[in-house]
């Protein structure tokens, strides 16, 4: 008898990007470079929201990503991609920090 198979569930992150001041043009080619090895793994950048204001006191990011992937083990491949690790000097340079929220698609409302 054969094992039953488990499909992956897929993943939702929300990604809020800092970028350093004056780097915009180094976050997006960052960006674009990253998000074509993401493919590779199945996970596509959904949305991008670019903030008009933040909650009082804070700092609003650069950009806020939807992000999708078919299960945790296509991100952790993405991650570990020699492609994006490669990149890691261009995302230091752009990026001043990442806070990424990691879920799945819930059922709507209303």
């Amino acid at each position: 008898m054969s094992e039953p198979s488990v499909v992956a569930a897929p993943i939702v992150l929300i990604v809020a990007l800092y970028v350093h001041p004056g780097r915009e043009n180094e976050f997006r080619q960052f960006e674009t470079m990253a998000a074509g090895i993401m493919r590779k793994h199945g996970g596509v950048i959904e949305r991008v929201i670019r903030p008009d204001l933040a909650p009082s006191g804070m700092e609003a990011p650069h950009e806020i990503h939807v992000v999708t992937f078919p299960g945790e083990a296509a991100f952790a491949a993405y991650r570990s991609d020699p492609e994006l690790v490669a990149l890691a000097s261009l995302r230091e340079l752009a990026i001043a920090r990442t806070e990424v929220t990691v879920g799945r698609e819930g059922e709507p409302y209303g």
